[in-house]
């Protein structure tokens, strides 16, 4: 059970580290879209086709248009990124760290 709960802290530990990641790339791709930066453009075509499958749904339920041209689907998917990040991740580790508890007393 004690490797069980390691794996459970391991994975918890690795989705957090991409979702934060992810997070990071939802931010770069927003400032790339507010200021001309002389970027590569492989960077900004990765940047994109990291991003844009996810919030190209979100459009769809909130366009830009109706928010008076302004764009918030970066923003909702950094609060739904978030929300994922607490519920799941503190889930994970809360479970494991449960495991652990009860494991350690048997001993």
């Amino acid at each position: 059970m004690i490797f069980w709960a390691n794996f459970l802290l391991a994975t918890a530990k690795i989705v957090h580290i991409i979702l934060m990641v992810y997070v990071w790339i939802i931010i770069l791709r927003a400032i790339l879209s507010w200021i001309q930066i002389p970027t590569p453009r492989s960077v900004a075509v990765l940047i994109y086709s990291l991003t844009e499958p996810v919030l190209k749904p979100l459009r769809r339920i909130l366009p830009p248009n109706k928010m008076g041209g302004f764009d918030i689907s970066p923003m909702l998917l950094i609060l739904l990124i978030l929300f994922v990040d607490s519920f799941l991740v503190k889930s994970l580790s809360l479970y494991a760290f449960d495991i652990l508890r009860k494991n350690t007393w048997s001993l």
